[in-house]
This record gives C-alpha cells, structure tokens and sequence, in this order.
C-alpha cells in the first residue's frame, strides 16, 4: 500500500552528542552518551514548558516538566522530583504495571497507571489511594493519552476509548483490526488538535489507522511494515512494531520495529517517507521533541527472541536523527 522513496538527509548539532562510527550508526546520526546498560523500553523528551531538549527514559510530567514518572516489574510507580533529586512511590497494583501517563485537565491532574492486573487506575499524589480503578477485560499492554482522550489496549487484542473529562469513563470498545498481539498504539489529531482516532502495531509488522468516530469506514485500514525478505526470496521475515509517533507539526508518523529499523510514512496519503539502514539490533523505543526537528529513537535488545538471544556483548544506544523536513506530507499532486 506504501510505496518507498529515496532517502533524504540533513543535520543538526546538540550538546551532549558525539558522532558515532559507521558499523553501529548506519544513519551517521548523532549518537548520545552513556545510555541505560539495560533494554531501553521507552523514550521521551522534555514538554514545551522546558526551553531546551532533555530526553529520557521515562514519562515526563507533562505539566512543567519538573517531574518524571517511573513504572515497572515491581507493581509501583514512582515519581522522580527532578528538582530534589528524590523518588517516591505514588502508585501500586497487584501485578507489573505496563503504562503510566499524566493527565492534565481543566479541573483535575492525575496519573493513570495500566497494569496487568486488568486494572487502570488514577491516582491523585497527594493520596495514597488511588481515586478511581477500573477494570479491564485482561492485561493492560498499551496505552496513550492525548487530553481529553485515552486509548487502551490489553491482551486478547481488546481496545477500549475513554474520555476524560470529568470523571474518565469508557466510551467506546473497537473491534480490533488486526490478527495478532497488539504492541503499542499512539493517538493522533486532526488539523484543529483534537485527538480524533489512533494508529495501532502488532507483533506481526502490521499497522492499524483507525478513526475513534469514522465518517467513512474506509478511512480505517492497515498497512505491512518491518518486513524483509528471506535468504532465498521464498519467505518472509515479519518483526513487531515496537513503538509508534506522531510528528508534533506534521502530523505524519515514525514506526520502530524489532528489524532494527524506523520508517516514516504519511497516514493521509497512504505513502511510506523512508526507511533507515538496519541497525544491530531492534529498536525498542522513538519519539520526537516538542518542535518536531528531533527524532530519537533506542536500539537494544528486545526480548522478542527470549533470554536465551540476549547478547551481553552488545551495546545500547541512543541516536538523535534531524527529521523536520523527511517527515513533511506528501505533497499532493
């Protein structure tokens, strides 16, 4: 459905980066130093509040962007005071929590937390317990929060809506487009800045544009991606999606998948931007800062092949990409 294009190129320099050899930096992007010596599971630059560009691993608070949310295995979310430089816990479920997203709106600020406990929760910081739970039909695996919208998506490939203003609520259930494992979803917007439907990746190299509200069905559909063809062009390699962005100023999107590669495309014109070189191993985790002329993205293991692939061997990293002009639309013909 996609059809690729030439590879375009453009740079740009930061602090704190050091331009990396050719072997592990196919792109010659500019690589940052001393990344996490574990898998990098997501990525996020600093809000709009924050004049320049911080990145972390993590979720910022989105508000002033003093604050960093942590969740984990360990069944707490934690909030780092990056002004104090101390963590405390503001959250718990009776099983891994899998997403925590802060909620900004015109009466209320929480956290909500995805767990696989089939629970999502909110929780005000200033209580220890949380204000509002509500029950999933199974494990949260995914979600993603643009105000006042909440999209969630668990195992047996359930995806609920929510909107959030008020009292959060459910307001619609989707039938899943896709066949197979959800692995992450992001919200996108419409030219006037209202989250309007959601773009969805499976763990079978296979993207969902889907419409909340579609005013033709046939705006919703899916597209293959992070696929290769086999040694002898009789098979194909099919690699999840890991992550999905939208550009802040475009709108048009980037997928990272476990081929150890990103593509940008443009949802309206049904058209792929580019495609990188293939890095050493996947990449794990993307996203762009509040300009849109940063595209970050994480290249470590994935766990998609077991403990038994892991390489201690090889490295992390962190690559900044200069993207602005790549992930303008398709001009229309």
């Amino acid at each position: 459905m996609f059809g690729s294009t030439g590879f375009g190129g453009s740079s740009f320099m930061g602090s704190n980066v050091v331009t990396a050899p050719t072997n592990h930096n196919p792109m010659k992007d500019f690589e940052v130093v001393s990344p996490p010596d574990e898998s990098i599971s997501c990525l996020e630059f600093s809000p709009a509040s924050i004049p320049q560009n911080f990145l972390i691993a993590g979720s910022w608070d989105n508000h002033d962007g003093s604050k960093v949310f942590m969740a984990g295995c360990d069944k707490m979310a934690k909030c780092w005071d990056l002004n104090s430089n101390q963590s405390i816990q503001v959250a718990a479920h009776d099983a891994p929590i899998k997403t925590c997203h802060w909620i900004k709106s015109h009466n209320y600020s929480c956290l909500m937390t995805g767990s696989w406990d089939k629970t999502l929760k909110f929780w005000d910081l200033r209580q220890q317990s949380p204000i509002l739970t509500i029950n999933l039909p199974e494990r949260c695996y995914c979600a993603d929060v643009e105000y006042p919208v909440a999209v969630v998506s668990t195992a047996s490939r359930h995806l609920l809506v929510y909107q959030l203003e008020n009292t959060p609520s459910e307001a619609k259930r989707i039938e899943s487009p896709l066949k197979y494992q959800h692995r992450c979803v992001s919200i996108f917007k419409d030219k006037k800045g209202m989250p309007t439907g959601f773009a969805l990746g499976s763990i079978e190299g296979r993207v969902a544009i889907q419409y909340i509200t579609p005013s033709n069905p046939k705006d919703n559909f899916t597209f293959k991606c992070h696929r290769s063809n086999g040694t002898n062009q009789q098979y194909q390699d099919i690699y999840a999606v890991n992550d999905i962005k939208f550009h802040p100023v475009h709108g048009t999107l980037a997928t990272a998948g476990s081929d150890g590669r990103f593509s940008f495309w443009d949802k309206d014109s049904r058209t792929k931007l580019k495609t990188s070189e293939q890095m050493e191993q996947s990449i794990t985790a993307c996203c762009f800062n509040r300009d849109g002329q940063i595209f970050a993205y994480a290249v470590s293991y994935d766990w998609s092949k077991g403990h038994e692939f892991n390489n201690p061997q090889k490295k992390n990293y962190i690559f900044l990409h200069s993207c602005y002009e790549e992930m303008k639309p398709r001009q229309k013909s």
